[in-house]
């Protein structure tokens, strides 16, 4: 009987342990969706990056080409030297890099002489002059190497490559103008300049950090509809063993209950037994003393008493023996609304007495089922009993019977005055009675009975409300 419980309470600490584990497991689930989220936008920056990066170069080598051919050649060729200060060759220089960067998405070309720190021409004139402070990206220009790096108004986010919507985002590409003199450790041409070209990323870095609020976003949705399913599970599992604690309880109690009953029943059948015996001697010997002729008044009125009173106990050690002794039903077909009808015409001089208004609701439909019509005759005689006894001022009894596939539900209620919630938990128990003279065993017999049949009943009262009784009762009689 012990395991049980400790049954219980693992089952209980197992799914405690299932809901710890669903709560870990959606923590942990979010926490990596971040950095997975950040690996997917990074690798998609970085091929974004790239594919721009080759995208300058190709537009850095068209623009060599075409300055070494339309602009420094002939220049030489016509002045001697080169300086983009005088007016008419930055004119021509702007002239030949707008006619090649047109059609390619480049916002703006810096061209800038090496050795020097100033912007020798530009596409936005106001930067023609200005001075540059010489980043690792130029000097790696400078020596032949091209490279690109973003320019960002605003760091990363802890590092982490995280970015928000909104920021400028551009690529500057420097990219080596290497001119027609060739040396002994080149065949590409000296470097003569650099130039550095920006692309606006903007609009497509803002479409990477879209996706990458919709992957964290979609991830943290999954995490928390697993996390919900979970939660839902644990608590069906934990519902189901509520509800299998509840069972197994309830069954110990009646497995107690019944192997008290059955030692309290073997005891009553001794003493029953035996008061009967002498309790039908003294039933008789006051029938014959108050029947003598030399009898007075007050001895025939004594001889009465001892019999009221002997007819009354004879009446309480039977429902002893009843309770005691174990009633099979004889199972047979009969009419529950005959059964029915059989109480009520046997009560009718009571209910008549006490001004009780009987509500049957049954109307006489035919009810068949399959029953000892004795003892369920004598069940409801016992619930009609009480109902009465609740009522002694008026009132209404209601009688309905509802049909159900195999089963009927049978509903008496009164309008008594009911009995509280402390007294409907025992109301059941052998010997407990409200009644001054009850022996406490009526209900417990018709639960015996209705049981017999395979049925429960059971009672919802509230004081000053009244009494239900409903019972469930096999259409069959064996469940």
């Amino acid at each position: 009987m012990t395991t049980q419980p400790q049954n219980i309470r693992i089952e209980g600490k197992q799914f405690r342990l299932v809901k710890f584990f669903a709560l870990a497991s959606f923590i942990v689930m979010i926490i990596f969706s971040f950095p997975f989220s950040m690996f997917i936008s990074q690798r998609a920056k970085e091929i974004l990056l790239r594919s721009y990066e080759n995208y300058a170069l190709l537009v850095g080598e068209n623009l060599n080409h075409q300055v070494l051919i339309n602009f420094v050649i002939p220049v030489y060729q016509q002045k001697g030297s080169i300086s983009l200060r005088e007016k008419d060759q930055r004119e021509l220089m702007d002239k030949v890099v707008r006619n090649t960067i047109h059609g390619f998405n480049i916002d703006i070309v810096n061209i800038h002489q090496v050795g020097e720190d100033v912007i020798a021409y530009s596409t936005n004139h106001e930067l023609i002059g200005t001075r540059v402070k010489e980043s690792l990206g130029y000097k790696k220009a400078a020596r032949g190497q091209a490279s690109s790096g973003l320019i960002s108004t605003r760091d990363d986010f802890l590092g982490f490559g995280f970015d928000f919507l909104g920021e400028p985002k551009k690529l500057r590409t420097y990219i080596p103008f290497r001119g027609p003199i060739y040396t002994a450790s080149t065949t590409q041409g000296v470097v003569g300049g650099v130039f550095e070209l920006v692309q606006d990323l903007t609009e497509q870095y803002e479409s990477i950090v879209r996706f990458q609020f919709l992957v964290i976003g979609l991830s943290t949705l999954i995490m928390g509809l697993i996390f919900l399913a979970l939660l839902l599970i644990v608590h069906k599992a934990e519902g189901i063993i509520e509800q299998r604690t509840r069972e197994r309880l309830k069954l110990e109690d009646q497995l107690n209950q019944a192997e008290r009953l059955a030692a309290l029943g073997e005891m009553v059948a001794g003493v029953s037994h035996e008061v009967k015996n002498p309790l039908g001697i003294i039933q008789s010997t006051a029938e014959l003393l108050g029947g003598m002729p030399d009898a007075n008044d007050n001895q025939k009125r004594l001889s009465g008493v001892i019999k009221e009173e002997s007819v009354r106990l004879n009446s309480i050690v039977t429902e002893f023996l009843d309770f005691a002794r174990p009633q099979v039903p004889f199972l047979q077909e009969c009419y529950l609304e005959k059964i029915i009808e059989r109480n009520l015409a046997f009560l009718q001089p009571e209910f008549e007495k006490r001004n009780i208004q009987i509500r049957d609701q049954v109307n006489g439909r035919p009810l068949p089922l399959t029953a000892d019509q004795d003892l369920l005759y004598r069940a409801l005689l016992n619930i009609f009993l009480n109902a009465i006894q609740a009522t002694p001022d008026g009132g209404a009894i209601t009688i309905k019977v509802d049909e159900e596939k195999d089963y009927y539900g049978i509903v008496i209620q009164d309008t008594g005055h009911g009995i509280n919630e402390e007294r409907v938990k025992k109301i059941f128990n052998p010997f407990y009675t409200t009644k001054e003279k009850g022996s406490g065993l009526g209900l417990p017999i018709v639960r015996k009975i209705i049981e017999g049949h395979r049925g429960t009943v059971a009672i919802e009262s509230e004081e000053g409300e009244g009494t239900t009784v409903r019972i469930h009762l096999p259409r069959t009689g064996t469940g």
